[in-house]
């Protein structure tokens, strides 16, 4: 592959950062349905409106705008735009990727939750899920532990002691989550809102932010919360090394993005703390990973045990993390490539943004912001720099 790969890579994020910046990074999100006005025909019900969010969510062609949904900006999504500019700076130098990093950083300081004083982020709409409701703004520990690791990054490259005050303070918000005590460790609450949450991509999220910052600030109340959490989720690993979403029976499913969170977080955990307790668990989901989530082609699959449907998130979340694991696995970068090539390939609007989904019959080309474009610009672009 070599450099044809490195030209198609730099010329797809070219394109696709262009559509982001053209369209003021705004765009529609998967679960943005309940922003709807048909949202008071619910009554305020939790299965009407899990209808009605899973309606837009999964038709092939885009309601949106029939039902009065406008695109909006993204926390979660600036946060992966500012992930791929910090990969980019590191790549060329350029100045006008570290003040665009710069202006994202500030307006994810500027737009963090106003409902706690601590550092954290949600999304810009309302949100029902099996697990309950999850209010407009309410932050949540997946996305406020990925942009936290944003900057942590901004620290490292431009040494700044602010960014490292935002990643405190973030930790801070964490700690004081609720949390799920069990015999073989605790699992960290979802949001603030209350209620036990045994889901596995969430706890290691969040277990590896608190690692991370932990190594540069000494917090050990946040290496020990690290540790217990990481032991409650690699003890819930299934034998074949494969992790369900959550422990509770409902979350018993297996999917290719929410394992990518899981290996990513633990490899962060293990790399910043020395830890080499979670070792075998790290090998066991790595190798259930690439053995069970890509086609020969370099197709990502949805399910461990199904393609469809093919998902911009699943391509852009197994490009980083086979990135991630290339120094300990010499056939991942490879894989990678192709993985990046194919959805370049099949996924990427001649515009320059990503599809949201192809299903068997047809490709569903609805910009969504954080869910294909965020994502996908930050995983090129750190296999860009990889390859370099």
């Amino acid at each position: 592959m070599g450099d044809d790969v490195k030209a198609i890579l730099a010329k797809s994020i070219e394109k696709l950062q262009k559509w982001i910046e053209d369209h003021n990074y705004k765009g529609y999100e998967a679960f943005d349905g309940l922003s709807s006005f048909l949202k008071p025909l619910t009554f305020g019900n939790l299965f009407l409106e899990r209808i009605l969010q899973q309606t837009v969510r999964q038709s092939p062609i885009n309601l949106r705008p029939l039902f009065g949904i406008k695109p909006l900006e993204s926390t979660k999504g600036r946060g992966y735009i500012a992930w791929g500019y910090l990969k980019m700076y590191r790549l060329t130098g350029k100045e006008e990727y570290k003040k665009k990093a710069i202006e994202s950083l500030e307006w994810l300081d500027k737009n963090k939750s106003p409902f706690y004083t601590k550092h954290s982020w949600g999304n810009h709409f309302e949100y029902s899920a099996r697990g309950g409701r999850i209010p407009k703004y309410e932050p949540t520990i997946v996305w406020s532990s990925l942009i936290g690791q944003v900057f942590l990054d901004a620290y490292e490259l431009f040494e700044d002691e602010k960014y490292l005050k935002i990643a405190i303070s973030i930790c801070g918000w964490i700690l004081d989550l609720p949390r799920l005590q069990a015999d073989t460790g605790l699992c960290l609450g979802y949001t603030a809102l209350g209620g036990e949450s045994t889901i596995h991509n969430s706890n290691m999220l969040g277990a590896a932010m608190l690692a991370r910052t932990a190594k540069i600030s000494g917090n050990t109340k946040s290496l020990e919360i690290a540790k217990e959490a990481m032991k409650y989720s690699c003890a819930d690993q299934l034998p074949d090394g494969a992790w369900y979403y959550g422990a509770a029976s409902m979350f018993h499913w297996i999917d290719n993005f929410h394992t990518g969170y899981n290996l990513d977080s633990l490899k962060c955990y293990m790399e910043n703390t020395g830890d080499q307790d979670f070792k075998d668990s790290l090998e066991r989901g790595y190798r259930f990973f690439k053995d069970h989530f890509f086609e020969e082609s370099g197709r990502p699959k949805y399910y461990h045990n199904r393609a469809y449907p093919i998902d911009i998130q699943c391509a852009s979340q197994a490009i980083d993390t086979l990135t991630m694991f290339s120094d300990q696995d010499d056939s991942a970068l490879e894989l990678a490539q192709k993985v990046a090539k194919w959805t370049i390939d099949n996924m990427q609007d001649r515009t320059g943004y990503f599809y949201y989904r192809i299903l068997p019959l047809k490709k569903v080309k609805i910009p969504m912001i954080h869910w294909g474009q965020g994502t996908m610009y930050k995983a090129l672009s750190n296999l860009l720099l990889k390859l370099n």
